[in-house]
């Protein structure tokens, strides 16, 4: 299944279902075929997604350091970054919060 995020403020973003679920769960909301992220809660979802990119970033760097340690390199990343596959929603509740717009999936 996929999820379309829409906003009047932007640009449709299109992710698939397993993604969709980790970032609303990164929203600290439980994955729902409909939902509303209103403008008031944009800052919130905002801090919530960089937060969750910063640990990401920062597992990967203990984990760079500890195989340097250990004097074994790690094996370059073979899927998208939690950064990379954020930024499109990101721009969108900037853009969303700027414009006074909702964001809603599922309608």
């Amino acid at each position: 299944m996929l999820y379309k995020f829409k906003s009047k403020a932007a640009g449709d973003v299109v992710m698939l279902e397993e993604n969709a679920h980790q970032l609303l769960r990164i929203l600290g909301r439980e994955p729902q075929a409909k939902g509303i992220l209103e403008v008031a809660a944009m800052p919130a979802a905002m801090a919530a997604i960089e937060a969750a990119v910063e640990e990401e970033e920062q597992a990967r760097r203990e984990a760079q350091a500890e195989a340097a340690a250990n004097g074994r390199k790690l094996p370059a990343r073979s899927a998208v970054t939690l950064r990379q596959r954020t930024w499109p929603l990101l721009e969108m509740i900037r853009r969303s919060q700027k414009a006074g717009e909702v964001i809603v999936w599922g309608v």
